[in-house]
């Protein structure tokens, strides 16, 4: 329906685009967008004959998670029974999350005889997502007495790896989400409790270790030193060069004044920051806010500018967030729209190290901005620092 054409047509449009790829390549991947809602014996027809113009892979898509695990999974197995050629390809399948099943799915497939899975670190993707590579991982390795296959993955630096993507991308893991949420190998139910505390394995089906959840024996605070620091950062997966972990050792250090103890997710989420400030434009050197609920809420900044020199300036806002940006922008002078605002607790307590997520737009693009600390207002200047010095490397480099 889409690109208008016959059946006919589409099977000599996709003969004609495979054997075009195979002058530069033997490795080819076909995928039949919407596979799962397709006619299946146009499918195998179609499938039997980009076999046979060179294609190795054979991506099977759900393409809008329509489908559910028992029919998917029969989709796979028609295709290995009534495509003669099929032994020379590989089948593979790329599943979407529309419905919650596209890990569902796509083990189903795997079941059927898929041999690739398409999936995304936690599940990313449009509109609701695709499967997520840690939970395939994971039920395979944990169900192999089911599946009996090996994935070859380093499953320990499953966590980790989760943990930045979500710091790059700006998309927060949800606490309940599977494998690598932060509830995911916690239990409050006493029974519960009592039962992991006797035999882990009453409740806990897999190690957190296994994803990379280390428990760490040290407890971090201001007496601690470079040591203790880099071991626990060796121990969290972390692997900095020197100059960063100078940077994160200082970070660590200045927020270890303000806390009594520094918690694994602190130093997750000050060495993110550490790594994302690296490339700065513009760089946040003081802020000075003052609000309540009498008067009118005022900020002053200073920056470093990119030459090197130091600029100030300051600004009134309807808050005390608004006036920060705002004397940001008197500064920048980058025109943008605040699209999205969000602050979260990185831990419990007063003391907790506050992150927040901020995007803007700019000519249609979005930049997303993230910044951390125990003041939810230098927070949100870092953010909003961090969203701008991407704004403008785009710019610059345009």
């Amino acid at each position: 329906h889409q690109i208008k054409k016959s059946r006919d047509e589409v099977l000599e449009l996709a003969r004609t685009m495979v054997a075009k790829a195979k002058g530069y390549t033997d490795d080819i991947e076909f995928s039949p967008m919407d596979a799962s809602r397709s006619d299946p014996e146009f499918l195998y027809k179609l499938l039997e004959a980009v076999i046979d113009a060179g294609a190795t892979t054979l991506n099977i898509p759900d393409t809008v998670g329509y489908a559910i695990p028992s029919e998917f999974g029969e989709l796979i197995k028609g295709i290995r029974q009534n495509v003669p050629n099929i032994g020379k390809a590989v089948i593979s399948v790329h599943c979407h999350d529309d419905l919650g099943m596209g890990t569902a799915n796509s083990l189903a497939a795997v079941k059927n005889g898929a041999r690739q899975v398409e999936c995304t670190l936690n599940g990313i993707g449009e509109r609701a997502g695709n499967a997520a590579l840690e939970e395939v991982v994971m039920a395979l390795r944990t169900r192999s007495d089911f599946f009996n296959f090996e994935t070859g993955i380093n499953t320990q630096e499953i966590y980790r790896t989760s943990r930045l993507v979500s710091a790059l991308t700006g998309f927060a893991i949800q606490p309940n989400k599977a494998v690598v949420g932060e509830n995911a190998f916690r239990h409050q139910s006493g029974i519960h409790q009592d039962g992991v505390i006797k035999m882990a394995k009453t409740f806990e089906i897999m190690d957190p270790k296994e994803v990379g959840i280390q428990a760490s024996s040290l407890v971090l605070g201001k007496l601690s030193g470079r040591h203790a620091f880099k071991q626990h950062l060796t121990e969290l997966g972390f692997d900095l060069n020197e100059e960063d972990f100078d940077r994160a050792f200082k970070a660590f250090k200045d927020l270890a004044d303000k806390k009594k103890d520094v918690t694994d997710r602190d130093i997750e989420a000050l060495v993110a920051e550490e790594l994302r400030t690296t490339v700065e434009l513009y760089h946040l050197d003081r802020i000075q806010v003052t609000s309540g609920d009498r008067g009118i809420p005022t900020a002053a900044v200073r920056l470093t500018t990119p030459n090197g020199g130091a600029v100030e300036d300051a600004s009134l806002g309807s808050g005390p967030v608004d006036a920060v940006y705002k004397a940001i922008n008197r500064i920048v002078n980058v025109p943008n729209k605040l699209t999205e605002f969000s602050v979260k607790s990185v831990t419990a307590g007063i003391d907790a190290l506050g992150e927040v997520l901020i995007r803007i737009e700019s000519d249609g693009v979005t930049y997303t901005g993230r910044g951390s600390d125990t003041d939810i207002i230098v927070a949100s200047a870092k953010a909003y620092m961090n969203a701008l010095n991407r704004l403008l490397r785009v710019k610059n480099a345009s």
